[in-house]
């Protein structure tokens, strides 16, 4: 997003609004291992709320995931129907 610093003299000069990103270190259960991910505080939180790293790839559409996510959540996919058949 855009939008404007406004001074005093009420002056405006253009600013960004980036997302606040934070890397975090996210413990998936299936795998057994820790990714480090840049994500937002808000995602954060929705990953607290939805109940884990793994739980969240699974529900979450291809479409909204990274590429990186991606290829964590197919990790977590076969592991886990690997963990069905046995």
């Amino acid at each position: 997003m855009i939008g404007h610093n406004v001074s005093h003299s009420n002056i405006k000069t253009k600013r960004r609004f980036l997302p606040a990103l934070t890397e975090t270190a996210l413990h998936s259960e299936a795998l057994g291992q820790a990714f480090r991910l840049r994500v937002t505080n808000a995602a954060l939180r929705t990953l607290d709320f939805k109940g884990g790293l793994d739980a969240y790839l699974l529900k979450a559409a291809d479409e909204v995931l990274s590429p990186r996510a991606l290829k964590i959540k197919k990790q977590v996919k076969a592991k886990l129907a690997a963990a069905a058949e046995a």
